[in-house]
């Protein structure tokens, strides 16, 4: 673990000395460089009091680096196509099978019923348009601002019932990591 250079770059980031660490937190300085160097393994309750020294919670510090907030520019994101009728699918972030997307859904679709089958939970927030949303023998017809929730792994499909293309937010989850679109 990298819990030494977290520990320099909350310090550094605050303005703190290293000075200034050890006085709030009783330890030496010798210690504390052995800390930020990673030369040594603290306590938890040597961790507990840096934390609460640099006011930053406990766990934060267990964290290891893919574990942090992950972050993907607009400029960055993937985009794809899926299905025959081709709907845009911007692909927002995905980590640990937690995956947030973006799908333009044209007009019309489908062209052809071809209900989607995979692992995991999907949730959806209509952002424009009005959509039906069938799963099995459930319908709903939703409008912008309405959510809907569904077990992707039962046959289930959006329709566009608009004129102009309609936009979903769906956050899905798959411990399989491959599910859906």
């Amino acid at each position: 673990m990298d819990i030494g250079s977290q520990i320099r770059a909350i310090r550094k980031q605050r303005g703190i000395t290293i000075a200034q660490l050890c006085e709030g937190t009783g330890l030496s300085k010798g210690f504390m460089s052995l800390i930020e160097n990673n030369k040594t393994s603290p306590s938890i309750s040597t961790l507990e009091s840096i934390a609460n020294y640099l006011k930053v919670p406990l766990p934060y510090l267990l964290l290891k680096k893919e574990e942090r907030m992950h972050i993907v520019r607009k400029h960055e994101r993937k985009t794809s196509f899926y299905g025959k009728d081709q709907i845009k699918v911007e692909h927002l972030t995905d980590k640990k099978g937690l995956r947030l997307l973006l799908l333009e859904i044209p007009p019309g679709y489908p062209t052809v019923e071809e209900p989607n089958v995979h692992s995991g939970e999907e949730s959806h927030l209509v952002l424009k348009g009005k959509v039906m949303a069938i799963q099995g023998e459930d319908t709903a017809i939703l409008e912008e601002g309405d959510t809907f929730t569904w077990s992707a792994c039962v046959p289930h499909l959006v329709r566009n019932l608009g004129e102009e293309p309609a936009l979903l937010l769906i956050a899905s989850y798959s411990e399989s990591d491959n599910g859906g679109l």
